[in-house]
């Protein structure tokens, strides 16, 4: 890393109305640097970057590359100007294919008619391989989330860049998909290729970064070499206060109430999930862990009628469920959050009104069949407050809020059908680390109100920190049980890798 800079980024500002997303930002990126953005959801990152990328334009301030002051007016100005963009959120074409959406900037300028599509699939396995074995072949809309971010940053690697922006890249990938993306960033590095990378996840920046800036509020706090802070000064610097419990107080032994909400038997589709059994009991939040495709997702999904089962039972304090559709599982008292927020969780031109009434209609409308404004209205400040939802009124859309916010806003809908059992599907991807203890704070205190909640999640600290028990998935089958005495990173990772643990309950629910 040399100290001259690559890109400097000086007194930006951004409005949006009355709103202002930015304040006099400055900003600078040494070459084959790796420089870490942090900041809370709404703090001002995805507006920069957007600046950045040529999606938005400044109403102060400039922006200088190599010293000289550049107008970044449209995306395809940043690429020529070398500045490529790794989106969080998937911004490919589902009907395409992966190698279409790999060369879609390339292959958008051409100006032949004809295309060598067995050249174009060549090369783009060749950069695909890189990262994962995707058959580039196929179509985008048939992959994974987690396969989809990776087709996201095969994408970005065929640009020539000489600035590289990661926009929480990892938040679908499994710890062997971020070694292997992080081995690629320090390549890139060492190439002289600078990185702006941001993260929510401390690990990360501190084992990946050079250097750290924190913006608040739209506005600039600090930029500091890794080696001289430590990762709570960085949140400190973050949320503007200390954090001083990302976990809440779990279950105590007076509160185990012995009652069974939830009982799975011998679930399957005998496809990606077979002989699935647990319990979970009113008040308990119960924790799924397992490799991202080890049937985690499907498993939830089958619970509550989004994906057809062929054997097992659902039961409800000890009462048989059919459950064909998901309108039959929100009946019975089940809901589901899906991992895919802004795909499948919320509306995003909705408002939040409109959101948060969308499940329980029948609650906000008028004796002519029509929606009553006023009740929906109504019911969405009710549930909006209970949650702490920031925002000025409920007729926002809720595009304008920040991720912590909509998924208050997608926890919001699920509670307004007053749910027996709530299963959630990474709850706190992509979100910033105080609006993720807000949110496990939340999820006790709905617990305590007597709610069954499951939570798949991906990050073990999580699963530790926030779940009374855990059920590891292995290759679609209960592969362990582990109770709070048992909970360990260790004992997770050994049973998702289909290695024994002393202890587990694996057996204990065979019948």
């Amino acid at each position: 890393m040399t100290s001259e800079p690559v890109l400097s980024i000086r007194d930006i500002t951004k409005h949006f109305g009355a709103v202002k997303a930015l304040t006099g930002v400055n900003f600078t990126l040494a070459r084959g640097e790796i420089h870490a953005l942090c900041g809370e959801n709404g703090a001002g990152k995805s507006t920069l970057m957007n600046i950045l990328a040529g999606v938005l334009q400044p109403d102060e301030g400039e922006i200088l590359l190599d010293g000289k002051p550049r107008k970044i007016a449209s995306p395809s100005v940043a690429q020529s100007l070398g500045i490529g963009l790794v989106h969080q959120e998937i911004a490919l074409c589902p009907d395409a294919s992966v190698a279409e959406n790999i060369f879609m900037a390339k292959t958008s300028r051409r100006r032949s008619l004809l295309m060598n599509y067995r050249k174009l699939e060549r090369d783009a396995q060749k950069v695909m391989d890189r990262l994962a074995p995707i058959d580039v072949r196929g179509k985008v809309g048939d992959l994974t989330i987690s396969s989809q971010q990776l087709v996201e940053i095969a994408k970005a690697l065929t640009l020539d860049c000489r600035v590289l922006i990661f926009d929480e890249p990892t938040a679908a990938l499994t710890e062997a998909e971020t070694r292997i993306l992080f081995d690629i960033i320090r390549e890139l590095k060492a190439q002289g290729i600078s990185i702006i990378y941001i993260s929510h996840r401390m690990a990360e920046i501190f084992n990946l970064c050079d250097r750290v800036t924190v913006l608040r509020d739209g506005r600039y706090v600090s930029t500091e070499d890794v080696a001289n802070v430590t990762p709570d000064d960085v949140v400190r610097r973050m949320v503007g206060r200390e954090i001083t419990q990302l976990y809440p107080s779990k279950q105590t032994h007076a509160e185990h109430s012995g009652e069974t909400i939830l009982s799975v038997r011998n679930l399957g589709d005998k496809d990606r999930f077979a002989n699935v059994s647990f319990d979970l009991a009113r008040g308990e939040i119960l924790g799924i862990g397992g490799l991202i495709g080890s049937g985690r997702t499907e498993i939830a999904e089958g619970i509550c009628g989004l994906r057809a089962t062929i054997e097992g039972k659902v039961f409800l304090h000890d009462n048989p469920q059919t459950i064909r559709t998901y309108a039959d599982a929100v009946k019975s008292g089940i809901v589901y959050l899906s991992e895919d927020r802004k795909g499948s969780g919320v509306f995003l031109d909705l408002s939040i009104a409109q959101n948060i009434s969308v499940l329980n209609l029948k609650a906000v409308t008028g004796h002519l069949g029509l929606i009553d404004a006023k009740a929906e209205g109504q019911l969405a400040r009710d549930f909006a407050r209970k949650l702490g939802v920031r925002m000025s009124h409920v007729d926002m859309p809720v595009s304008s809020l920040s991720g912590g916010n909509q998924q208050k806003v997608a926890i919001a809908k699920q509670l307004a059908v007053q749910p027996k059992v709530i299963l959630m599907d990474e709850p706190t991807r992509g979100i910033d680390v105080g609006a993720k203890s807000e949110i496990h704070q939340l999820l006790r205190e709905l617990a305590r109100s007597g709610i069954g909640i499951v939570v798949i999640s991906s990050e073990l600290p999580e699963l530790l920190g926030l779940c009374d028990r855990v059920l590891v998935i292995r290759e679609g089958a209960v592969a362990g049980e582990l109770d709070s005495a048992e909970m360990s990173e260790e004992a997770i990772i050994r049973l998702a890798s289909g290695l024994k643990h002393t202890n587990t309950h694996a057996s204990e629910h065979a019948a």
